[in-house]
């Protein structure tokens, strides 16, 4: 046990906006594959996975001596744009085995190395290129805490932050929330003189919304707001820093819909090792961005470079995309059998939710998981829902252990 290091440190010293840690009160001192460990060596099974950072679980092996290896070898580690070994490699490997794989053709841009910077570029260069300034987003959604992002984002607790007006966005509802077309709605607001909604250089989505309680759209939604874009010369924006690199069970959570965006939003698991890495695709035409225009010091993360790539070749070479279907279909046989059917059950992929009516017990239910030894986080509107996203690379028996204690938790605490 490390005796150095005890809560009052952070209590005294850490500011008060911390969070995470007031719900998973110990101190965390290793993690590996699914599995994270205090110093006091109680274990715990990750089903919150970084918020989907670490994909391929903690500590992977393959991706660790690919890091070590660029270490030792004196590898340059801060390069801002420069054309690195790194960069050069990471490129070629993404374009030709993820994006020309699936058909698609984009650039690809490296903003600042968290998602929010990826999103920002987005906007900026949306509105670029369109000469429009507002943008539309969905209600339930989450894209970042910087004030672009967050003008976006539509929970009242990160708006209330900002100490400004966040403007220049328009809220949709999103599709689970009312019982009309909401594609229909866009299309009057668009087309209806008296509508005093501006059109907007883009929609920005995630196909699954994951902060805002786990809502997978639907097939026909998607393929319906892709052809509102084309009708209406307006950009779209998916955003899958949370739900991209496989989760859904396609690296793009959009693949399954069969459409094509203009711009994608990727970090968190790109960086493959949890390490800070993000990008900005886009279709060539909308590359309009002068010479440093958009900049940051940090978009020239060497090592999240060498661990992205070498998490890309891991995922491939040991069919995480295949793996996460076939394992989706453990997690929904055991929730539907194992929640009481008052809850609603709902999810995709490696992202789940059980939706328990109220924060109060949905915290219950968390902290419960907590003591028997689970790591999962709540989401949704007044944080109703038990939220699951374990590593990709669980094992089947880890996997349904930690689904018993989740379940057994909701249980107890109904």
């Amino acid at each position: 046990m490390n005796t150095t290091v005890n809560e009052n440190i952070f209590n005294e010293y850490e500011s008060n906006v911390r969070s995470y840690c007031r719900c998973f009160p110990t101190i965390f001192e290793k993690a590996k594959g699914s599995i994270m460990t205090d110093v006091s060596g109680k274990e715990y099974i990750d089903f919150w996975c970084g918020a989907g950072a670490v994909n391929y679980g903690h500590n992977n092996d393959f991706i660790k001596q690919r890091l070590i290896d660029y270490l030792m070898n004196d590898g340059i580690l801060h390069s801002l744009d420069m054309m690195t070994v790194p960069k050069g490699e990471f490129i070629n490997y993404f374009e030709e085995n993820i994006l020309k794989a699936r058909g698609l053709d984009y650039k690809i841009m490296f903003p600042g190395p968290t998602g929010t910077n990826s999103v920002e570029a987005a906007l900026k260069l949306a509105r670029k290129v369109k000469k429009r300034s507002e943008i539309w987003a969905l209600m339930g959604c989450f894209h970042g805490m910087t004030l672009g992002s967050l003008a976006l984002t539509s929970d009242s607790d990160s708006r209330g932050g900002a100490g400004v007006t966040l403007d220049n966005v328009t809220h949709i509802p999103a599709p689970y929330m009312v019982d009309f077309d909401t594609v229909k709605y866009m299309e009057m607001l668009l087309t209806d003189d008296h509508s005093a909604v501006n059109k907007p250089a883009a929609i920005i989505l995630e196909t699954i919304q994951a902060e805002g309680g786990v809502h997978p759209f639907p097939v026909d939604y998607l393929k319906a707001v892709r052809n509102l874009c084309d009708k209406h010369d307006i950009l779209l924006i998916v955003d899958d820093i949370q739900v991209g690199c496989a989760r859904s069970g396609h690296f793009f959570s959009f693949e399954r819909a069969g459409i094509v965006p203009d711009m994608v939003v990727l970090s968190k698991s790109i960086g493959g090792y949890g390490l800070p890495f993000a990008l900005t695709l886009f279709k060539p035409e909308l590359d309009k961005f002068a010479p440093g225009e958009h900049n940051g010091t940090f978009r020239g993360n060497q090592l999240a470079m060498v661990a992205a790539k070498a998490g890309l070749e891991f995922m491939l070479e040991n069919h995480i995309e295949d793996e996460v279907v076939r394992k989706e279909a453990l997690i929904k046989d055991f929730l539907e059998k194992n929640v009481p059917s008052c809850f609603d059950v709902r999810g995709i992929g490696f992202i789940w939710g059980i939706d328990v009516g109220t924060g109060e017990l949905c915290s219950k239910i968390t902290t419960k998981c907590f003591e028997n030894g689970v790591i999962a986080e709540k989401a949704g509107r007044g944080n109703c829902v038990v939220k699951l996203m374990p590593a990709l690379t669980i094992d089947d028996e880890t996997l349904l252990r930690g689904l018993k204690i989740v379940t057994d938790a909701v249980k107890e605490c109904m």
